[in-house]
């Protein structure tokens, strides 16, 4: 009877040097991911800080007449929640360029200073992760080259994505910070967590 022992072990090497071919590639993809999330990270945060560096330093000014909606990626202003030590720039639009450096101002809501809802978004997994600790009673300041408004927190609430009834404008002067939830879940979040907040002053830069 003739032997398959001569066949037998090419196919096995073949198979070994298919795995050891397979498991380079998934770790180059892998460590190619992890060094493009790390560059993006860090651009992110260095855009942060030197738009806060030119925000401190720039004088108070009127604000300028500009179109409306205001051009995508223009300078909207700086948000803050002390309490969770969140300060971050905000930025006009909604893409994934602007929500990669910044906060968000959804296009279709109110600019700050306007009486209706000036809506707000953010990545979970950057800017707004501090939102996981934002609770009824806190203070958020939204500034502007021209103004700081304050807002209170009235109350928090997770939505499903089609849920666009927290963006609806009102007669009141409203914020509303919107963000991907759960804040630790893998993958594209299926959920959304809003925080509603009303303005309760306003002062002069």
């Amino acid at each position: 009877m003739r032997s398959h022992t001569g066949i037998a072990k090419p196919i096995f090497e073949v198979r070994a040097s298919v795995l050891r071919a397979a498991s380079s590639v998934l770790l180059f993809v892998g460590l190619a991911a992890i060094g493009y999330a790390a560059y993006a990270l860090a651009y992110a945060y260095a855009f942060q800080e030197m738009s806060n560096r030119n925000f401190e330093a720039a004088p108070a000014r009127m604000a300028p007449r500009v179109p409306e909606p205001p051009p995508e990626g223009s300078l909207i202003g700086r948000l803050e929640i002390s309490r969770l030590g969140l300060r971050v720039i905000v930025l006009q639009g909604d893409s994934a360029q602007v929500l990669r450096r910044a906060v968000g101002h959804l296009p279709d809501t109110n600019l700050p200073g306007e009486a209706g809802n000036v809506a707000l978004a953010g990545h979970r997994d950057t800017f707004f992760r501090p939102l996981r600790g934002v609770r009824p009673g806190d203070v958020i300041t939204l500034e502007t080259p021209s103004t700081a408004f304050q807002y209170q927190v009235v109350w928090t609430r997770t939505v499903p994505p089609t849920d666009v009834q927290v963006l609806r404008s009102t007669e009141a002067r409203e914020l509303t910070l919107v963000t991907c939830f759960p804040f630790d879940y893998v993958g594209s979040a299926p959920n959304r967590f809003v925080v509603r907040a009303r303005e309760i002053g306003e002062a002069s830069r």
